[in-house]
């Protein structure tokens, strides 16, 4: 049974200094996380990381499929529709920095919608393990 799906894609940042040079980025879902959606930058093998190191962002699925449509979101995160079949993503990091990017809504559509096979809207909370979670949490006194 599949538990996961990846969608790499170009990535660009439009109000950076060079707006049309593309970035690697990977949409990533996992049905043990079935309320997120993660955007994930594989980063350059060097000798502090290893291959698959990635910098990752965490937000809402949900976000991301209504922020297709309008403009969502608060806080580090914000979703908005952009023009040409764009989707603009606002990150913002904790010293207050932010940046656009823009991912193909096609892209975006399709992950969605793998997503959405996995763990259909309203059923998230059948793929939580709270067993698991709160043996962790006690655990951790």
């Amino acid at each position: 049974m599949q538990t996961s799906t990846v969608r790499p894609m170009p990535v660009t940042f439009p109000e950076s200094a060079l707006p049309d040079v593309p970035v690697d980025a990977e949409l990533r879902f996992d049905t043990s996380l079935p309320y997120a959606a993660c955007l994930a930058f594989p980063l350059s093998p060097c000798q502090c990381t290893d291959d698959g190191a990635r910098v990752c962002w965490y937000f809402s699925r949900e976000l991301l499929n209504e922020g297709r449509h309008q403009a969502v979101g608060s806080g580090d995160v914000k979703v908005r529709p952009g023009p040409d079949g764009e989707v603009l993503i606002t990150l913002r990091g904790p010293t207050g920095n932010a940046a656009v990017l823009s991912a193909p809504e096609d892209v975006v559509t399709a992950f969605l919608s793998e997503c959405f096979a996995l763990v259909p809207p309203g059923s998230e909370s059948d793929h939580l393990d709270l067993d698991a979670a709160v043996t962790r949490l006690l655990a951790a006194d």
